[in-house]
């Protein structure tokens, strides 16, 4: 799957994800966006999964009819990310398009 990280999701997460295409939107060029045009600027590249830190991104954004899976882990600290890497991946590899899910660290 192709995968989307947001600012503030730690980039050393990527290499437990060598299943998918793992990019940033740091790399995109997308730092400046805001949260509706990265959305939709991620669904119009191809990318399904939108792997973020904003906790408060389900209550600004309308989900609905969106293909775009989101997953939000619950912290932006890369050591207790870490430690819930495999959570984190499987909840990658099992998410359905359109799917908004929170990982807790």
């Amino acid at each position: 799957m192709r995968i989307l990280f947001d600012q503030g999701t730690p980039v050393p997460l990527r290499r437990h994800l060598v299943d998918h295409g793992v990019d940033t939107a740091a790399e995109n060029g997308w730092s400046d966006l805001d949260n509706g045009d990265l959305i939709e600027m991620t669904e119009r590249r191809g990318y399904e999964i939108l792997v973020t830190t904003d906790q408060n991104l389900r209550y600004q954004q309308n989900f609905n009819d969106r293909s775009l899976s989101v997953v939000v882990l619950l912290s932006t600290a890369w050591p207790d990310i870490q430690l819930r890497t495999e959570e984190n991946r499987a909840t990658i590899d099992e998410i359905r398009p359109g799917e908004f899910r929170e990982v807790s660290i």
